[in-house]
């Protein structure tokens, strides 16, 4: 990754990223054109001059994220190291496709719980996508944190809400995410959720064989079938449960197996018995096995608001 490694002093790492009162020099780093590799650079609108690098908070299988100052907001910054994988084509490829896909859509996106696109860049050594910066993380990270601890049935559904009104937004623009999950939606400081990574999400009319994480995968697409918008609700059933149950689904098996298990057996996790009869309903209705006998989201929506009625009044 060349200059862009330099790493802030060890006494920033644990300030308070929401704070304005410290100097950016003492725990960011500039970034200047000449830090990075300019053969045949493309720009998405990347002022430089408003750049700052700071730490490392998280990782993807090929990427590395940063938190960083563009033009005085704090960003995230996904840096895919391409040159590492010269020697793998195809993986080159796949990274580069998976690029092209997120800014290719996320742009486009403009909603409350949608994560916020801000700049992008691409050189022959590495691609970089700047988005907003979430302070809280993933929802695996606030789910990590709980440790098995249950949450209340009122943040699980105002969760729920965030999630399924995102992807309504989503899907009506024409958008497969293809990979929802609890890594892929973020928790802002209102903790409100927002969905992100659209690196494999397709327009319904185009996709490809790309295809998410196993443990929240529909059973047509692990099936290698053809598939449409209705994948997505099956990952929101997926993680509907586990904000309910609080564990993680098919815990006690590795992907293949789960493939295997959902695939061949058709199964699914065992729901909780304190799990409310208009949840399990719902959560039923969205892994049904046949897609179309899945609701869609702004369904979803609607009997969220009417269980939150229900419940709170």
């Amino acid at each position: 990754m060349g200059k862009l490694s330099i790493m802030l002093q060890g006494k920033c790492k644990n300030r308070k990223e929401s704070s304005s009162s410290w100097p950016l020099a003492k725990c960011f780093h500039h970034i200047h054109r000449r830090d990075i590799g300019m053969g045949n650079a493309q720009e998405w609108n990347i002022d430089f001059s408003d750049l700052f690098i700071g730490y490392k908070f998280s990782h993807g299988a090929h990427s590395q994220i940063y938190h960083g100052i563009y033009k005085q907001q704090h960003v995230a910054i996904k840096i895919f190291k391409v040159r590492e994988c010269e020697e793998k084509g195809n993986l080159r490829s796949l990274l580069e496709t998976q690029f092209l896909r997120e800014i290719t859509h996320l742009p486009r996106l403009h909603h409350q719980n949608v994560v916020s696109f801000m700049a992008a860049y691409k050189d022959t050594d590495s691609y970089y996508i700047l988005t907003e910066y979430q302070q809280k993380g993933s929802l695996r990270v606030y789910l990590n944190k709980l440790e098995s601890k249950p949450i209340s049935l009122e943040r699980v559904i105002a969760f729920a809400l965030d999630i399924a009104r995102g992807m309504e937004y989503v899907h009506a623009q024409g958008i497969i995410h293809r990979d929802l999950k609890p890594e892929n939606v973020l928790v802002d400081r209102d903790s409100h959720l927002k969905i992100a990574d659209f690196g494999i999400a397709c327009e319904a009319s185009k996709c490809d064989s790309l295809r998410g994480t196993y443990r929240w995968m529909a059973p047509e697409m692990i099936k290698e079938k053809s598939y449409g918008r209705k994948v997505d609700v099956y990952s929101f059933g997926l993680i509907l449960w586990e904000l309910v149950s609080g564990t993680l689904p098919f815990e006690d098996m590795n992907p293949v197996q789960v493939a295997v298990a959902v695939a061949d057996r058709n199964s699914r996790p065992v729901l909780p018995t304190h799990c409310p009869q208009g949840l399990r309903d719902l959560i039923n209705q969205c892994w049904a096995l046949k897609p179309d006998k899945r609701l869609e989201f702004w369904q979803i929506v609607r009997v969220l608001e009417q269980l939150s009625k229900q419940i709170f009044l």
